[in-house]
């Protein structure tokens, strides 16, 4: 397969495991001295070719975004996976090289907030491997809650609690431990910007809880590393490509796009940048939007979609790329 439009090549550098089915990588460039500057929040979307196409996943920078030499993640093994977390675990190795994308941040610390309240479920912790250190050396008032099954699946709560004995709690649900969210959000003070990442569900109670509770919308920031639904296969056409392509049920449309040789812009891969945002010409059908960007007056016009996550159900569908 050619290289991914704008990819940078790096080389497997070190893989070890740092929790029960964690394993972090390290990537140093080979084409160049540098890698691009990134901010704390930061991810990079990965790019595993396998027997038969091309797996894109995007995993949060857990390295100093001032260690400019090498790129760190984090990679949970999913059980349900679509591949791209057992391909890290089973297919990569020290040695190997890899293409992945530049730095994408839509996950950023809000620079004015008087205080930054960080809760982690279980690999959630990687955004604020880059977050907190950056937090700690402009002695910005912050806590990092994190929610994890048990020890043995905590990845990183050893060098976080001695590096932040005063600012880290940890719950291990295995224990009974559980986050009290309604009395932590109701008792921080004015000013506090909220940042949540974690399992999907999580994710929900919490900015519900917070919003129940007054918090202001720009007050909230959360991330979701979550695969495209499945569903129906379906065909789109592409008008200004002048072809077809065919979304299977685990596909996206942006995955059948780049499948057939066509590379549109994309960012969070996740339905929240609006990067890939999309003209529809024509929808004999109804579009499913499963994105967190457009507005519903966006959504009843029927005129973008969000192909990173959105599918389509009908006769025909024709995009503007």
């Amino acid at each position: 397969m050619k290289p991914p439009k704008n990819a940078i090549k790096v080389r497997v550098d070190e893989v070890d495991d740092v929790a029960e089915q964690i394993r972090r990588f390290r990537f140093t460039p080979v084409d160049q001295d540098d890698l691009p500057v990134f901010s704390p929040g930061s991810n990079i979307t990965v790019n595993m070719d396998g027997p038969d196409k091309r797996i894109k996943n995007q995993y949060s920078l857990i390295s100093s975004p001032d260690a400019r030499t090498a790129y760190e993640i984090t990679v949970l093994r999913v059980e349900d996976s679509r591949g791209g977390s057992d391909f890290m675990h089973t297919e990569v190795s020290q040695g190997d090289t890899l293409w992945i994308n530049p730095p994408n941040n839509e996950f950023a610390i809000y620079e004015l907030a008087n205080k930054h309240l960080l809760i982690a479920g279980g690999i959630g912790i990687t955004p604020f491997m880059s977050m907190a250190p950056q937090l700690a050396a402009r002695g910005a008032d912050f806590e990092l809650h994190y929610a994890m099954r048990s020890k043995k699946r905590a990845a990183y709560s050893d060098e976080l609690r001695n590096l932040y004995p005063e600012q880290l709690y940890t719950y291990q649900s295995s224990l009974g431990q559980r986050i009290q969210f309604d009395e932590l959000l109701d008792n921080q003070p004015i000013g506090t910007h909220l940042y949540v990442c974690g399992p999907e569900r999580m994710i929900d109670d919490v900015l519900e809880i917070a919003r129940q509770a007054g918090w202001p919308e720009e007050d909230l920031h959360w991330e979701k590393f979550v695969g495209p639904p499945p569903g129906d296969p379906f065909d789109v056409t592409l008008a200004e490509s002048d072809i077809n392509v065919h979304v299977g049920p685990e596909d996206s449309i942006l995955e059948a796009v780049e499948d057939a040789g066509i590379e549109p812009d994309f960012g969070c891969r996740g339905g929240v940048c609006g990067r890939c945002e999309t003209t529809v010409l024509k929808a004999d059908g109804e579009i499913l939007h499963n994105d967190e960007f457009l507005t519903e007056q966006e959504r009843e016009s029927g005129e973008h979609i969000m192909i990173c996550m959105s599918r389509f159900k009908g006769k025909e569908l024709t995009l503007k790329l």
